[in-house]
Formats: structure tokens, C-alpha cells, sequence
């Protein structure tokens, strides 16, 4: 299996030193021998790299070097959420230890390295995609959201670290301040779209934990793809509305026949857009046959997710548009986030 790490980029190194001490003091049980430190190749938002002494391996996340907004890239609260999941969740990676800002500078945690085949842009060289395979990729995807969404939250901790009352509600005012606080060009059919979001919110009456950020390229599977054997990328966690979960996954699950834009906004079309992976409707309607729950007001939370994934979007151009970030790759992403909206307009006005 070709490697998943890279040699560390250029100033995001990591001091080795500290954290070989803090490791050795926290878990005595470590064998001898010299700690060598790799980085992942992917992630845009949190730093990761792999820790190996002798056969022991693990994974430690940081957040970025630079200044950091508050409330972002909380590693205290990822640990915990970390350490109330993986119990009843398998693909979580089980958490290890967690260190302040005092043993290198920025807070840290690390956990369990798990291995296996990150799904993206493309299969690995090796494996040749079938529709069958395609099929069951999907399947595995729906199966695990439904096992997430089925843990009962308050037999965890989690009761203390979360508000599902009003979720919804919060999310739809939160995510119209984001916007309007980067808000760059006017966006034909946005206060419209705004307005509907406001006037339509949705509530599920039976909270869950929710992943957030759940997609493919934030899943790992075995060789053979045959199960899920790792979810990553859990700082946006927490205990609310399971249809907007189900809703951010559809706004990433992209089919063949989308618009060239939307499958193309982010860089090359994700594999689902390959013959067999499911449909999003196909995706929603398994999901609900396995969850049991309604989904009748299932364009409020497509709309909605198409709508934050537009300020997300929004959020990256706006720095880009005030010389925060040179990166080109920003450059056009306003015409994406015009095309999120729209989206967000037609999915709104086409169920409801």
C-alpha cells in the first residue's frame, strides 16, 4: 500500500524533543528507541503526523501555526469527544493522551494510528473500480451515519458538552452571520434564500451525535473496501438535529449529473460521480429505511447544507479577496459559492 505520509513541510515542524519526553512520561509502557515524526499529506484545517517508536505508531493533531480564531480547532474538546465515541463506535480512533500549549507550544492530542485506503479524487493505482464495489462503498457510507446517529447520547458525556435544544435554530442564525460578516459581491436570490432558511427551520425531535463533516475523503476503508475501518475529522462534533448531518453529507456526495461547476468547485469531482455509487436520493432513501426516521422536510436540510457550504466557501474567498491568503487555488471561488446558492435556491423551491 502506497504511504499516506509525506516528509514534514516546511514550518509546521514539531518539537520532537518535548513530545518524545511528554510520551514517555504519560505511557511508561513505550519501547525503546528513537521517535520519528512524518505528516499526513491530508487536511487543510488541522495539522496531523504520524509518531513511531520502534512497532508503536499513533497519530498527534494540532491546529495550524498562526493565529487561530477563538472557539476554532478546539483540541481539548475533540480529545474528549474522541474519548466518549470511540467506546461505541469503531471507526473512531481511540484517543491517547492530551497536552496544553505548555509542551510545545500549542495544544496537542494523540491518538490511535489506523490504517487502510483514503478515498478522494481517485481509487488507488491497483484497484479498479466496479459498479458492485461502487455500490457497496455507498452502502457502507449510509450504514455507518445510521450507526452514529443510533449510540444513545446520554448514556456519554456528552450531555455535558452539548445543547441540542435549539441546534437548528442556532445554526441558521449562526451561519447567516458568517456569511454577512464575509460577504464580498451580491449574490443574486441570497437575502431570499436567507429569509426562507429563517422561516422554515426544521427540528428533529430526537437528537443525536452528529459527525458534521462526513464524507468520503474523511473515511478510511480496509484493502478490499469492503468496511469502514476509520472516521476522521471530528471537531465539529456534537449532539443535535441528525438530519443536518445527513444533509452536510449530501451537500458533499456529489453524482454525475451535476453541474461541471459544483463537481468541480473544489479541485477534481470526488469518485461518486463513477457509475454505481449512489445517487443522493438513492443514499437518503436507504438511510431512512435503515434509521426509521421521516424525511419529509429533507429540503430545509439540503438547503441548508448547500447554504453553509457556501459561507465555508465564502469565508475562504473573502480572505483570499483581502490579500490574507495568496493561495490561487481561491481565486475563483466566488463563482462556487454563487453556485451553492443557487443550488440552495432550486433545492428549496423544488420540494417546498
Amino acid at each position: 500500500m502506497a504511504s499516506d505520509t509525506i516528509p514534514i513541510r516546511q514550518g509546521e515542524e514539531l518539537d520532537t524533543e518535548g513530545i518524545e519526553k511528554y510520551l514517555r512520561e504519560q505511557l511508561p509502557d513505550l519501547p525503546e528507541g528513537i521517535l520519528t515524526v512524518d505528516q499526513f499529506s491530508f487536511g487543510k484545517s488541522n495539522l496531523t503526523y504520524q509518531l513511531k517508536i520502534g512497532e508503536w505508531e499513533a497519530v498527534l493533531r494540532r491546529p495550524p501555526f498562526g493565529p487561530v480564531a477563538p472557539k476554532a480547532h478546539d483540541m481539548a474538546r475533540e480529545y474528549k469527544i474522541l474519548k466518549e465515541i470511540s467506546p461505541h463506535f469503531a471507526a473512531a480512533p481511540k484517543p491517547f493522551l492530551f497536552a496544553d500549549e505548555n509542551v510545545i507550544g500549542s495544544p496537542f492530542f494523540v491518538m490511535e494510528r489506523k490504517r487502510g485506503i483514503v478515498l478522494d479524487t481517485d481509487f488507488p493505482e491497483g484497484i479498479a473500480p466496479t459498479e458492485e464495489m461502487c455500490r457497496s462503498l455507498s452502502e457502507t457510507m449510509v450504514d455507518h451515519l445510521v450507526e452514529l446517529h443510533s449510540i444513545d447520547y446520554t448514556k456519554t458525556r456528552l450531555t455535558e458538552m452539548t445543547k441540542p435544544e435549539g441546534f437548528m435554530e442556532r445554526q441558521v442564525i449562526g451561519w447567516i452571520r458568517r456569511y454577512e460578516r464575509a460577504e464580498t459581491d451580491i449574490i443574486e436570490g441570497v437575502e431570499h434564500l436567507k429569509q426562507w432558511l429563517l422561516k422554515n427551520v426544521s427540528e428533529s425531535k430526537m437528537p443525536a451525535i452528529i459527525h458534521y463533516d462526513y464524507k468520503l475523503n474523511n473515511s478510511m476503508f480496509n484493502e478490499d473496501l469492503t468496511k469502514m475501518v476509520g472516521l476522521f475529522d471530528w471537531e465539529m462534533t456534537t449532539v443535535g438535529d441528525p438530519l443536518a448531518d445527513l444533509g452536510v453529507a449530501m451537500s458533499y456526495w456529489i453524482q454525475p449529473d451535476d453541474s461541471d461547476l459544483l463537481k468541480s468547485g473544489l479541485g477534481k469531482p470526488p469518485v461518486t460521480v463513477i457509475p454505481g455509487f449512489m445517487t443522493r436520493n438513492e443514499f437518503m432513501e436507504r438511510y431512512a429505511r435503515k434509521s426509521g426516521k421521516d424525511l419529509a422536510n429533507m429540503n430545509f436540510y439540503q438547503t441548508f447544507a448547500y447554504f453553509k457550504l457556501a459561507v465555508i466557501c465564502q469565508q475562504i474567498y473573502f480572505r483570499w479577496k483581502n490579500g490574507q491568503t495568496k493561495d490561487s487555488r481561491f481565486a475563483h471561488l466566488d463563482a462556487f459559492v454563487s453556485s451553492l446558492i443557487q443550488y440552495a435556491l432550486y433545492t428549496s423551491e423544488e420540494k417546498g
